[in-house]
């Protein structure tokens, strides 16, 4: 998996909600939940899909509020893996 170029990057976020933001290496967002219970219940959704993904997700929970950073390890930067993870992170938080 090669990693994208600032062009790409910035083009692909156009394609997964406008809170995810870019620092450094990664693709960003933070999440506020109603309570702890439901942000536990948003990471275990996440942590399966990630697992099936063969691609995990850097984060903090804290509370009510999850922090997810995405990058790929193995190309050093953001690849389409980090982008395919986002949209199905969003996915879940429309449910």
């Amino acid at each position: 998996m090669e990693k994208l170029s600032n062009q790409e990057i910035q083009a692909k976020l156009s394609t997964i909600d406008a809170s995810w933001i870019v620092k450094g290496k990664f693709i960003h967002r933070e999440i506020l939940f109603k309570n702890f219970m439901e942000a536990f219940s948003f990471m275990t959704s996440v942590a399966l899909i990630a697992e099936k993904a063969a691609h995990h997700p850097n984060w903090r929970n804290v509370y009510n509020k999850v922090t997810i950073a995405l990058s790929t390890h193995d190309a050093d930067g953001i690849t389409d893996k980090d982008f395919a993870l986002a949209k199905e992170i969003d996915k879940i938080l429309k449910k």
